[in-house]
This record gives C-alpha cells, structure tokens and sequence, in this order.
C-alpha cells in the first residue's frame, strides 16, 4: 500500500491514549461466519467510544470501508477525529480519500505489534458477546449495530474508573472543542 505511515511514527506526545482524538486504534474488524461477512470497528483510545461500521456487501472492500469510515468519522466532531490508526490490510487502500473527505490522519499499525491496538482487540472480543463466531453478520442491520454500540457505550468500564465511554465522549467533545 503506497504511503503508509506507521502508527509508530506519530511519536508518544501525538500518540497517547489521554490525547482526546488520537483514536480509533483499530482491528478493522471482526468477521462473519466462513469470512463471508463483516462488521467493521472503531474505538476513541481516551474513551473507548465504540463506533460499529456496517458492512452491506459482506467482504470490507476498500471502497465500503472508505465510505463506512468517512461517514463514522464524519459524525464526530473535528477534534474527536484527528487521526486513525489501522491495522495493516488492503481494505483501507483508499486512506488518502478518508484523509480528504474527513482531516483524519491515517496511520497503520506496525507488523505483529498487537500492542498497538489492545483496546480495539478488547472492544472485538466484547462483541462476540453480541455476535458469536460462527454468525452471519451480513443480517446485521445498520440499527442493530447501533444498539449494540449503545449498549457498549453505556456500559461502565473498569480501566475508565467505572465511567461510561457515553458520558466521557460527551464530556471530551464539550471541554475540548
């Protein structure tokens, strides 16, 4: 993939999880049964404010996932979204038009580092909760991902000293704007 930038490289003062929008670190997503289906994955580091991204033709293609990732992205507020870091796959081939489309900064994950994206892997395995392996996440739709984001943002989070991910975005987006 042609000019990628590592996640390593946006330094520790631009990188750190108390930096409000430095988010979504990402495992793009999880995947449906026989890999035949898709829902893609965004968590803010700060907050752990999960944005599920749906996936209507099952496979995360470049083009869906640009398109899911721009419209996600877009729904934030300018400084919730300064950048992404990625896990490395060609479904983001297209990061230079996310970056057009939203000012979000797309970075990827260095190779075997899962350290890089510890709160997305957690946020994922959360989701089997909702979506077992095995399920066919093409019958997802768009409002019950929703739900289930609700659910997770509204569930108290012990790393976050019991707070809910709902209440800190909304915190973060009124004292950093």
């Amino acid at each position: 993939m042609p000019s990628r930038t590592s996640g390593a490289e946006g330094g520790p003062g631009n990188r750190a999880r108390s930096n409000p929008g430095t988010a979504p670190r990402s495992d793009p997503y999880i995947m449906g049964a026989g890999n035949r289906s898709a829902i893609g994955t965004l968590v803010e580091r700060t907050t752990r404010f999960v944005i599920l991204i749906h996936v209507p033709t099952g496979r995360p293609t470049a083009e869906v996932m640009r398109d899911g990732i721009t419209d996600a992205l877009g729904a934030l507020a300018p400084h919730l979204r300064r950048t992404l870091t990625w896990d490395q796959g060609k479904e983001l081939a297209l990061h230079h038009q996310i970056t057009a489309n939203t000012g979000t900064r797309v970075y990827f994950c260095d190779a075997h580092s899962p350290w890089q994206r510890g709160s997305n892997e957690n946020t994922n395995g959360l989701l089997r909760d909702y979506f077992p392996k095995g399920t066919d996440l093409s019958t997802i739709s768009p409002e019950e991902l929703q739900r289930v984001a609700d659910e997770l943002n509204d569930r108290p989070r012990k790393t976050l000293g019991w707070a809910r991910p709902a209440d800190l975005i909304t915190d973060v987006a009124v004292r950093t704007a």
